[in-house]
Order: structure tokens, then sequence, then C-alpha cells
């Protein structure tokens, strides 16, 4: 049943006149006795009031004060780990695997890819059972977090042992990659949410809001490793002019290496937490309710109607600069921007991040978390619009200069700030608003909303790019567009060149941005200001 409203009237109200019935007989009130009713609801009035204001300036006061106990350092260094062991397969998965497959497929083939990152926007689905289902003496995160670490890192030494095969042969599996990648981020979207609801009893109260901190240094981190890190020291370019003195074909860091590598670490680390890390089970309202219970009470949290605008602009705000942050460094690429240029770029990026990480949580642990989302909202669209500037004047014919390079990189370095800024304000306000009636179901509700915000429109923006790119082969005898799989596939077998009519890269690029500007004025802004008014009582169901 959904909760009543609250209603407040105003001193503008004209007031309600009691009468008296006896028998028939109906006696009005004296003035006076009506002036004193008057005078007592006046006083009624403002003294709700007066608690409604002293609740809101109390939250405010409670959120300001909040700093890092020094008892939680060890608390929060482990959740910096256990985010990081989730951010080095997403790394791979969201940024890498794209990158190494763009020189062999299309952009409509490496949207199927994209699906492997389904699970993680889809954990809401199996999030009670992960809340609900636990062996007490391991405790109720460690009955999920220390098995599903153990099967990553087995899963990651046995992909490690094959990876390199499949990404060199003439034909790639893409189903059977997207398939293995699909597991590998189901196993982490479900340590996440186990990992969430640790968070929320692992740091003492007047720490909790640098949960939020803990997960952007890890989660960036790990992603980072995966991505940027890892594609510098697999660039044979940049590790022929930086790290070697005899050149080779290959970076001095494989793909299959680095997997395996990680796989030692996801057991190192789960034996820490087996042998080492007690968990106290606490004991939380949700217990009742079953597996069934706490999915009705995310379908009555769902239901609420701030909730439901809440989840809307979380669904629509990243479409503005999807194409941006999926398309654009594949673009480069392919307009002959050099690996080892792109590697030095994301390279130098990613200290960056973790110095920008820091003081964006600082940033957002005010009263007003959502602020600086809004204005990173902006930001993430400039970055977007000059992004299509950037590979529409990329230097035909002759090399990259200095000026053209630090332009990429001064992108590159906005574009991620823009994005961390985003993510450690949205993160610090679920975590203050979150009930913990049903523990880290919660956090992974509207976590969920958010990684879904940024992965359905990815799938469609990439196949966008294919259908409105016209290209015609070198060869006549190749009829056609041979911007397609199969038109690709003739054009080579042909001896031909692909040559662009028509790039959609740009269509879809001013399509988003356009589309994100609209949200944001006329949508997304005015709903972000009324939610963030709303005391944090308005967010429970009770």
């Amino acid at each position: 049943m959904p909760s009543s409203a609250y209603v407040f009237s105003t001193l503008d109200d004209e007031p309600i006149v009691p009468t008296l019935k006896d028998k028939g007989h109906t006696t009005a009130i004296k003035s006076t006795d009506l002036h004193n009713v008057n005078k007592r609801t006046i006083e009624k009035k403002k003294e709700i009031e007066r608690e409604k204001v002293d609740e809101l300036l109390k939250e405010q006061q409670e959120e300001e004060a909040q700093t890092l106990n020094p008892r939680d350092y060890g608390n929060f260094a482990l959740l910096v780990v256990l985010y990081l062991l989730q951010g080095v397969p997403v790394g791979l998965s969201f940024g890498s695997i794209p990158f190494l497959l763009k020189a062999k497929l299309s952009y409509s083939q490496i949207a199927i890819f994209s699906l492997s990152s389904w699970p993680y926007s889809l954990k809401l689905i199996w999030s009670p059972i992960v809340d609900a289902v636990f062996h007490r003496k391991l405790g109720r995160r460690k009955s999920w977090i220390v098995p599903i670490q153990l099967l990553t890192g087995l899963l990651f030494y046995a992909l490690g042992n094959q990876i390199d095969g499949m990404m060199n042969a003439d034909t790639i599996p893409i189903y059977t990659l997207t398939y293995l990648f699909v597991t590998t981020i189901f196993f982490c979207a479900t340590q996440d949410i186990a990992v969430d609801g640790w968070a929320l009893t692992l740091l003492s109260k007047d720490s909790l809001s640098y949960a939020s901190t803990a997960q952007t240094i890890g989660l960036n981190t790990g992603y980072f490793l995966s991505f940027t890190v890892f594609l510098a020291f697999n660039s044979p370019e940049f590790s022929n002019k930086y790290l070697r003195t005899v050149p080779m074909d290959v970076g001095v860091l494989g793909l299959g290496f680095y997997m395996k590598f990680w796989a030692i670490i996801y057991v190192l680390v789960t034996g820490y937490l087996v042998f080492f890390k007690n968990e106290e089970n606490v004991h939380e309202e949700g217990d009742e309710l079953g597996i069934k219970g706490v999915y009705n009470t995310i379908w009555k949290i769902c239901k609420l109607p701030h909730m439901r605008s809440y989840v809307m602009t979380l669904l629509v705000a990243k479409i503005g600069f999807i194409c941006h942050e999926a398309v654009t460094s594949l673009k480069l690429l392919e307009k002959g921007f050099s690996k080892e240029d792109l590697a030095l770029s994301v390279l130098l990026d990613f200290p960056l991040q973790v110095f920008f990480g820091y003081y964006a949580a600082k940033w957002s642990n005010g009263p007003r978390p959502l602020k600086p989302w809004l204005y990173a909202f902006y930001g993430r669209l400039a970055c977007s619009a000059l992004g299509m500037l950037i590979v529409a004047g990329f230097p035909q014919d002759e090399p990259v200069g200095i000026i053209y390079f630090m332009l990429i990189m001064a992108s590159t370095v906005l574009s991620s700030f823009m994005s961390t800024v985003q993510f450690v304000s949205i993160s610090a306000f679920m975590t203050s608003i979150a009930d913990p009636v049903i523990g880290g179901t919660y956090m992974t509700l509207l976590n969920t909303f958010s990684n879904f915000g940024g992965t359905w429109p990815k799938f469609f923006v990439l196949e966008a790019v294919d259908y409105f790119t016209m290209g015609q082969c070198s060869v006549p005898e190749v009829l056609g567009s041979c911007t397609s799989e199969h038109g690709q596939q003739l054009c080579k077998e042909a001896n031909g060149i692909c040559h662009i009519q028509r790039d959609g890269y740009y269509s879809v690029g001013i399509t988003c941005v356009v589309l994100g500007l609209v949200l944001l004025l006329a949508y997304i802004k005015p709903v972000t200001e009324r939610l963030e008014r709303l005391p944090k009582r308005m967010w429970r169901l009770n």
C-alpha cells in the first residue's frame, strides 16, 4: 500500500469552523472560543514547520560533519581493494577488448560484444537473493564474496590461457568471446552487490559517506589499470619506443599474462578474507522479509513518486555523451591515430583521475551532493562536442603534431574528470538516501538504474554509426556499401580499400548531444534540484 502524502496547509487556508449538534439543534461556537481554536491551529502549524526545518538542518549538519574515522582506515583500504577487483574485469570488457577488436571488426560486431556489460547493469534481478541467502558462520557478505572471487580467479586463469589465440585468429569468435565475458561480468556484478551491502556495515556511521570514496578510488583504479595502463604496455609501438632497446612485434604485456596475474591476486585477496577478516553478522530488518518480501519491498520503493522521477533521470542522463565515450577513441584509431600515442594519452590520464577522484569526493560530501553532478553534466556534453571537432580536424596525410596531441590529451583528461565528478556525486547521493532496511539491495537498486542508463544506449549507438555510414569499395566490381560486415569481407577479398563517403559518427554524435542538452534543461535539472531538497525520511518506506 503506498504511503500517505504529508499535507501541510498554509496559514492562508480558511479555518474550519466547528459546530455543536444536539438533537437536531445547532449551536454556534462563541467568538472567543473560535479565536482560541484558530490561535492553537496557527501555533500547531508553526510547530510542524519548525520541526521540518530542524530535521533538514540536522541532516545537513550530520553530512557536513562526516569525516573518515581513524579506526576505519583498515576497513576503508579493504573496500578499495574489493572495488578494485571489480574494476579489473570491467575495464577489460568496457574498454580494452573493444579497443583491441576494432582493427578486425565493424561497429555492429563490437555492439554485440558490448552486451557482455549488461549483467553489471541488471544485477538488481538477483540482488535480493545475495542479500537474503548466506552462511551465518562465514558471514552475510563473505558467503558470496569468497566463492565469487574464487570462481572469477579460476575463470580468469583459464581464459588467460586461451585469450591470445582467440584475439589473434583470422576470424574472431565474437559470440564465444561475448559469452565468456558475460559470465565474468556476472561474477563481478554479484561481488559488487555483496560489497555494496558490506560497505554499509563495515564502516562506522560517522565514516559512512566515504563508502562512495572507496568505490570511486577502487573502481577507477581497477578500470584504468585494465584499460589505460594495460593498453599502454600491450602496445608494441609504446613498448618499443619507451621500454625496449630491441624492437618486437608485441607489447611487453600480453592479455593472457595480464589475466592470469589478476587470477592470482583474486585468490590471494580471497584467502585474506577467509583467514584474517571476520565479519560481524548484523541483524537487519530485511531478514524477516525473506526473498519474496525483499522483491515486494523493491517494487514498493520503485512506486514511490519521487523514486520514479529519479529512476527516469538515471535512465536518460547518459544519452548525451554515450556516442563520444563509446565511439570517439575508436574513430581516432580508424582515422590513423597511432596506438602508441593513444596509449600514452590514456596512461598520462590515469594518475590525474586518482587525484581528481579524491577531491571530487570531498566536493560531494556537502548538503548538495548533486550540485557537482549537474555542473559536470554540462562539461561532459561540451567534451562530446569537442570530441567530434577533434575527429573532424584529424590531420590527413601528415604526422600528428604536438598541438593536436595535446588537444586530444586535454579532451581526454577533461572528459574523464567530468565523468569522475558525476560518478562520485551520484554515489554520495545514493549512499545518503539508501534505506538500511534491506541493506545492500537499496544501493544495488539505485546503482542498477545508473549503470543501465549508460549500457542500454551503447548497443544502439554502435549499430547506428554503421547504419548511417556509407562507403564504397575501391574495386568497382564490389557493389553496395562496404561498411557492413559482409561488405567489408567482400572488399577485403577483392584486395580493395573501403572509402567512407558519409560518416555516421557525426550524425549520431550530434543527435546525442542535442538530445542530451534538451533533456538536461527541460527535465533532468529541474527534477534533480527538486529531489535533492527532499528530506531523507521521504526516501524510506516507513
